[in-house]
């Protein structure tokens, strides 16, 4: 089963192109991450987050998030 792995573009407190090489890291070469406005603006603007299989994941920083979301990975 494929995980459902999401990021917002407008995060202030993540950088598209970086979150995505370290979540790919994370996961199998064939998983997509979804990239798109996640209507979670108010947290997004005080927090660093991944969507992970239904879950928002928030840290204060992007490297702490992704670190984070690593435990809800399938």
């Amino acid at each position: 089963m494929a995980n459902d792995i999401r990021i917002c573009e407008k995060c202030r407190h993540m950088q598209v192109k970086s979150a995505v090489s370290k979540l790919k890291k994370l996961v199998s070469s064939e998983e997509e991450i979804k990239i798109g406005c996640k209507s979670y603006c108010g947290p997004c603007k005080r927090y660093a987050f991944v969507f992970v299989n239904g879950r928002y994941i928030k840290a204060p920083s992007e490297d702490e998030a992704i670190e984070l979301a690593k435990k809800h990975l399938k």
